[in-house]
C-alpha cells in the first residue's frame, strides 16, 4: 500500500477514538490544548515509526480482536539471566520454550536499573536502554522478531508508578530543576507528606517503612511509596503522561506484544486518599487502551492489580470503553495456596463461584506463582464466617507452608515478616511447596509420589479455571527453591530470591527420563496442555460452574460449550475421596482414556479427573 494510504489508516483509527480521548485528556489536564496537541503528534510519529512487520500483525489482529481469547495461549513467565544469561540466550532457547507448549513470552523487567537498587528490575533509570548484561534494545527486537516468526507473542513490564532515582529526570530534579520537579512530588517541608502518611497504607512497612524519603541533595521531601530509590511520578502533570506513553509505544515498536502495566492502581495520587485505585486512574488507563488501538492495535495490555475482587474487575473496563484486556487472577492463586495448606475446599469453591458469574469478555491470567511474594489477600468475612481469625489464619498458613506445622511437607520462607502485626508474606517454587523438595531428601518414595500428584493436580486446576495459564520458568521441571541468595549481599534481604533461581539446564535434560521427577512432571503438564488446547470444554467462552461434592476436602468445576462437556475434580485431602457423579449419562477420563463404569469416581491423594460426558 502507498504512504497516503497508510496515512489514512492511522486517521481513522485516530478520529474513530478523537473525541472520546481529547474529553479525557481535557478532563484531566485542564484543558491544555498544547499538551493534547503534543501528545497527538506523538502518537502519530510512533505510529510513522513503527516497523512495517509489526503492522502486519497489527492489522491481521485488528481483524480478530479475539485473538488471545479461546483457548490458545500458553504462557511462560521468566527472568532473561536466571534462563538464559541474556536475550541472546533466550532466543537461542526458543525451541526449548515451544517444547513446553508456550506460545506467550514475559519477560521480567529488563530494562537499564541500578544494581542494588532495582527491586528485581522495578527501578527504572533509563526506558530506551536494556540493561547492559542483558543485552541491548537490538537485542530485544531480534528476539521479538524471531519469537513472532513462531508464533509467540512477548510481554514485557512497563513500569509506570515511578522511576529510579537515578533517571535522568530525578537527576535534574535533584539538582533543582523546578520542571523535573514538576514530575515528581516535591515538598519542602513534612506538613503535607505527614498528612498524606495519615491515609495512605505502607505497601512494605518493614523493609521500607513509610511513603516519602528526605533528598539530601534537593533538600526536600519526595514521595516514594514502595522504595526510597523508586521516586513515585506525578500523572496530574501532562508531560509525565505525555513521556510516559511514548516510552510505553518505544517498547511496542520494539516488538512488544502485551504491556503489563506494573503497580497500575498506584499511579494517581490525592491527599485525603488512601491513592490506590482513584477514578483518575481508571482515566489513564483507559487513554492508554485507545493509544494502543490508534498506533498498535495488535498490541495487549495487561493489569497488575494486586487487590481484593471487588477493585480488580473494574481495571476491565465496561464493554463500551474498555480498559485492560487481561487481569491477574490473583486472588484465585492465593486462595489455591491457602487450600493446599487447609485441605478445605470451600474458601476457594466461594472464590470461583465469583469469577465464574463475571462476563466471559473478561479475560483473567492464571497462575499458581510468579516472581513476587505471595500475599495473604483472601476473604476474611467469609473466613469469618467459617470461625478463622484472620491474624491466626495467616500465621498457620505461613507455618504450614515453612514446614513449621506437624505433618507439612512445604518449604517456603517468610517476605515482609511484621512481627508487631504477626503478619507476613510467602515465597516458594511450586515444587518446593507442594513438598517434592522435602520429600526427595527424605528419600519417601510415596510422600514424592503424592507431591509430585500434588504439583500436577494443582497445574490442572490453572488449566481448568477459564483465560491464559502461565507457567512459572523452572516449574515445568519441578525446580526447587535455590537456598544461594542467602550468600549474596544484594539479595540476602529479600527472600523472593528464593523462587527466582537460575534455570538448572542439567535437570532440563532430564525432562526426557520416564522415571526421574523432571520427567514426570514435564511430559504430565504437557500432556494436561495438549488436552486442554483440543477440548472445546476448555474455551473461554464455555459456560463455567461449581459441581457440589458434598466433600470440603474435593471442589469439582463442570464446563460446557458447544455440546463439549467436561467435570472436573480436584482432591485437596491426603487420603483417596470418593464423588458421585451429577448424572448419569456416562463418561470418559481424559487422562487415562478409560470409561467410567460406576455412578462415582474415586479420586486419588492430591489428585484430580477430566471427565468427558460421552
Amino acid at each position: 500500500m502507498d504512504r497516503m494510504k497508510w496515512k489514512d489508516e492511522f486517521s481513522r483509527r485516530f478520529h474513530r477514538h478523537e473525541d472520546e480521548l481529547k474529553w479525557l485528556y481535557c478532563e484531566l489536564y485542564g484543558n491544555d490544548m498544547g499538551a493534547f496537541d503534543y501528545f497527538s503528534g506523538m502518537l502519530y510519529r510512533s505510529w510513522s515509526e513503527r516497523p512495517e512487520e509489526l503492522k502486519e500483525i497489527d492489522r491481521a489482529r485488528e481483524a480478530f480482536p479475539e485473538w488471545y481469547k479461546g483457548h490458545t495461549l500458553i504462557g511462560m513467565l521468566m527472568y532473561v539471566n536466571a534462563f538464559a544469561g541474556n536475550l541472546d540466550g533466550v532466543r537461542s532457547n526458543l525451541d526449548y520454550i515451544e517444547d513446553c507448549g508456550v506460545n506467550y513470552l514475559h519477560l521480567m523487567p529488563l530494562l537499564e536499573s541500578p544494581e542494588g537498587r532495582s527491586d528485581g528490575g522495578y527501578a527504572v533509570s533509563d526506558f530506551r536502554k536494556v540493561q547492559p548484561q542483558l543485552g541491548t534494545m537490538e537485542d530485544l527486537s531480534r528476539l521479538t522478531a524471531e519469537c513472532h516468526k513462531r508464533g509467540i507473542s512477548v510481554c514485557l513490564d512497563f513500569v509506570m508508578n515511578h522511576t529510579s532515582e537515578d533517571h535522568e529526570w530525578a537527576k535534574r530534579a535533584r539538582a533543582g530543576e523546578k520542571e523535573y520537579q514538576d514530575r515528581y512530588f516535591f515538598y519542602d517541608n513534612w506538613d503535607i507528606p505527614n498528612e498524606f502518611e495519615k491515609t495512605v497504607p505502607q505497601v512494605f512497612p518493614v523493609t521500607a517503612p513509610g511513603n516519602f524519603t528526605w533528598c539530601d541533595e534537593a533538600k526536600k521531601v519526595v514521595m516514594t511509596t514502595f522504595y526510597p530509590y523508586q521516586w513515585d511520578l506525578n500523572y496530574a502533570n501532562p508531560v509525565v503522561f505525555n513521556d510516559m506513553t511514548d516510552n510505553m509505544l518505544n517498547l511496542c515498536n520494539n516488538g512488544v506484544d502485551i504491556i503489563r502495566l506494573d503497580a497500575v492502581p498506584y499511579i494517581w495520587k490525592e491527599l485525603g486518599t488512601n491513592c490506590r485505585n482513584l477514578k483518575q486512574v481508571h482515566s489513564l488507563v483507559r487513554m492508554m487502551r485507545i493509544v494502543c488501538e490508534i498506533v498498535c492495535p495488535g498490541t495487549l495490555l495487561l493489569g497488575e492489580v494486586v487487590m481484593e475482587p471487588s477493585k480488580v474487575v473494574p481495571y476491565f473496563g465496561t464493554v463500551d470503553k474498555p480498559e485492560c484486556h487481561l487481569l491477574y487472577n490473583v486472588t484465585t492463586m492465593a486462595s489455591i495456596w491457602h487450600t493446599v495448606a487447609t485441605r478445605d475446599v470451600r474458601l476457594l469453591s466461594h472464590q470461583m463461584e465469583q469469577v465464574f458469574v463475571l462476563p466471559k469478555e473478561y479475560t483473567f491470567l492464571n497462575y499458581l506463582r510468579c516472581h513476587d511474594d505471595i500475599g495473604w489477600g483472601l476473604d476474611y468475612d467469609f473466613l469469618h464466617y467459617l470461625g478463622q481469625d484472620e491474624a491466626m489464619h495467616k500465621k498457620f498458613l505461613n507455618d504450614y507452608l515453612t514446614g513449621n506445622w506437624y505433618g507439612s511437607l512445604s518449604k517456603g520462607e517468610l517476605y515482609n515478616n511484621d512481627p508487631r502485626l504477626k503478619d507476613a508474606r510467602l515465597c516458594g517454587t511450586t515444587a518446593s511447596l507442594c513438598g517434592i523438595e522435602a520429600a526427595r531428601q527424605m528419600k519417601d518414595t510415596k510422600a514424592l509420589e503424592t507431591a509430585i500428584r500434588l504439583d500436577v493436580m494443582l497445574h490442572a486446576l490453572m488449566f481448568t479455571i477459564s483465560g491464559v495459564p502461565v507457567l512459572y520458568s523452572g516449574d515445568e521441571i519441578a525446580q526447587e527453591n535455590d537456598y544461594s541468595y542467602h550468600d549474596n549481599p544484594l539479595r540476602c534481604e529479600d527472600s523472593r530470591y528464593l523462587h527466582r533461581g537460575d534455570l538448572n539446564w542439567d535437570n532440563v535434560k532430564k525432562r526426557k527420563g520416564h522415571r526421574t521427577v523432571e520427567g514426570k512432571v514435564f511430559r504430565s503438564i504437557k500432556k494436561l496442555e495438549e488436552i486442554w488446547a483440543k477440548d472445546l470444554a476448555f474455551d473461554s467462552c464455555a459456560d463455567t460452574w461449581l459441581l457440589k461434592t458434598s466433600n470440603n476436602h474435593v471442589m469439582g468445576i463442570g464446563r460446557y460449550y458447544k455440546g463439549e462437556k467436561v467435570l472436573a475434580y480436584f482432591n485437596f485431602s491426603d487420603t483417596s475421596q470418593q464423588v458421585w457423579l451429577t448424572d448419569s449419562i456416562g463418561y470418559r477420563d481424559m487422562w487415562t482414556g478409560k470409561m467410567v463404569q460406576n455412578s462415582y469416581v474415586d479420586i486419588e491423594p492430591c489428585g484430580f479427573r477430566w471427565l468427558k460426558a460421552k
